[in-house]
């Protein structure tokens, strides 16, 4: 039996789960998220926590069942409490600043960059002097936020050399050496 898959999903108060046919629909302070569920594997409401169960150990349906109790999970999490992303921009002349739902960006190239963010996504960029400028996503949706973090990231992914570009907040690049290091 999957471990992740039989744990129960606890729903918090303010929170609702709803089940519609194969669509589980999970409403909260946030927001509102749906989510299709593969028609093999069964979702049920016992009292204040979701069960997802599947109806065989075949390889499939194992992969299946962790995957839609983490989904679900994770649609729970985003309407109570939400995500967010941090990311900072290392490298001379970096900057970013939000209008509105548009993130300009000022990468090194002889123009600005400018993300238009779905509506569903805020963020808020901060720039104090002596540190790195930071870009902040935070939504209720977090497949949404990983996807348009990444998008971002891959505008000016950092090089393992200075270590230069976009990353998130805690992420170890690896570094090489230089072409002086190997000469001796």
């Amino acid at each position: 039996m999957s471990r992740i898959g039989k744990a129960p999903v606890i729903i918090p108060t303010g929170a609702n789960v709803a089940i519609n046919g194969h669509t589980v629909i999970v409403k909260g302070p946030k927001g509102q998220l749906s989510q299709t569920i593969d028609p093999d594997i069964s979702v049920s409401i016992e009292g204040n926590t979701v069960l997802v169960t599947r109806p065989t150990d075949q390889k499939r349906h194992r992969a299946l069942h962790g995957l839609y109790r983490t989904l679900i999970h994770n649609m729970v999490q985003g309407v109570t409490a939400g995500y967010e992303k941090k990311m900072e921009m290392i490298g001379v002349g970096y900057k970013c600043e939000a209008k509105g739902q548009n993130l300009e960006l000022s990468l090194g190239f002889s123009h600005l960059v400018v993300v238009n963010l779905p509506d569903e996504i805020k963020v808020a960029t901060e720039t104090v002097k002596g540190k790195n400028p930071t870009i902040t996503l935070s939504s209720y949706d977090k497949q949404l936020v990983g996807h348009v973090a990444a998008k971002i990231r891959s505008l000016r992914t950092p090089e393992p050399y200075k270590g230069k570009g976009i990353r998130f907040v805690g992420e170890v690049i690896r570094r090489k050496a230089g072409k002086a290091a190997g000469k001796k």
